[in-house]
């Protein structure tokens, strides 16, 4: 009987045990690299890149991950392949399931995403659409277990826009079971249907202040996601009362962590007396990326 395939569309795609044996394999690799120990578990294994949106870490990690760990990864732009001649992402999808091991893709719509993923028969990895960004919350949750530890009786703020991460933070919390506290312009709350979903452990206050207010960890993202950026004058004023700075910071717990996903703009949604001040973990946060791309492929390959 054929294995079946698990792909990780959304942090949904796992369950909180699943979810914690990746942060832990993680932080299990970061120990062994920085022991200067790379363990071979992805030796021969190739992945296929689909980005239609640019990157940074996102594409660093992937390509670094396979490669610190004896595979290889391939990567494809809109351009550089017959995406651009209107090739379909489901024959695309057909095609590269028989030539690679597992494929990330990096797009616009979510639903290219479960195109692609209902066509291929290795795993797909949610690298970012405008709706999710599932591999960043690895990262996140693994930085906020190395600093506090257990995670489900943790309390998060996310202030500012509603936008992808702030999803797939709702997301996270219905799983590992902290409880999540959004403050966001009216206009720019996150996706309904998400918020629903988790209406247990995530809910949305009236004041970024009420929101932060006892938190172990408080997270935003820029103001204007990819794709939004003609009507960034507009929003720069109505988030202006939204910012992370230390007077917002001091209203968490003393020792709560600040993290960022970058890139960041300093004085829009975070004070750089935050991002580069002593609660900040964000470049340990940068850093995880990697280690979390890498328990997370040897899991999708492994199962």
């Amino acid at each position: 009987m054929m294995k079946k395939v698990r792909h990780f569309k959304t942090l949904l795609d796992i369950n909180k045990n699943e979810f914690l044996s990746i942060i832990k394999r993680a932080v299990e690799l970061k120990k062994l690299q920085t022991n200067n120990e790379y363990p071979d578990t992805l030796r021969k294994k190739i992945m296929a890149m689909i980005f239609k949106k640019n990157s940074t870490r996102t594409r660093i990690s992937l390509e670094s991950s396979m490669s610190k760990l004896g595979g290889h990864a391939i990567y494809l732009s809109s351009d550089s392949s017959q995406l651009s001649r209107g090739e379909s992402l489901a024959d695309t999808a057909k095609v590269l399931s028989g030539m690679v091991d597992i494929i990330a893709i990096r797009t616009h719509s979510h639903e290219e995403v479960l195109e692609l993923s209902a066509n291929s028969t290795v795993p797909v990895i949610n690298a970012l659409t405008t709706k999710f960004h599932p591999c960043q919350l690895l990262a996140d949750m693994q930085t906020l277990y190395e600093e506090k530890g257990q995670l489900s009786d943790k309390k998060v703020a996310w202030v500012g826009d509603g936008c992808n991460m702030c999803n797939s933070y709702i997301n996270a919390s219905k799983i590992l079971g902290f409880h999540l506290n959004i403050a966001t312009p009216h206009g720019f709350e996150p996706d309904e249907e998400t918020l629903k979903n988790a209406s247990d452990t995530a809910e949305l206050c009236d004041l970024p202040g009420k929101a932060v207010e006892g938190c172990d960890l408080v997270t935003t993202d820029v103001w204007s996601s990819m794709g939004d950026e003609h009507d960034h004058d507009k929003r720069k004023v109505l988030f202006k009362g939204y910012q992370i700075n230390q007077n917002l910071m001091d209203k968490a717990n003393e020792s709560a962590i600040f993290l960022h996903c970058l890139p960041a703009h300093r004085g829009e949604e975070v004070a750089a007396e935050v991002i580069d001040g002593a609660s900040s973990r964000v470049w340990q946060q940068a850093h995880n990326r990697l280690y979390s791309s890498q328990a997370l492929i040897e899991f999708l390959l492994n199962n």
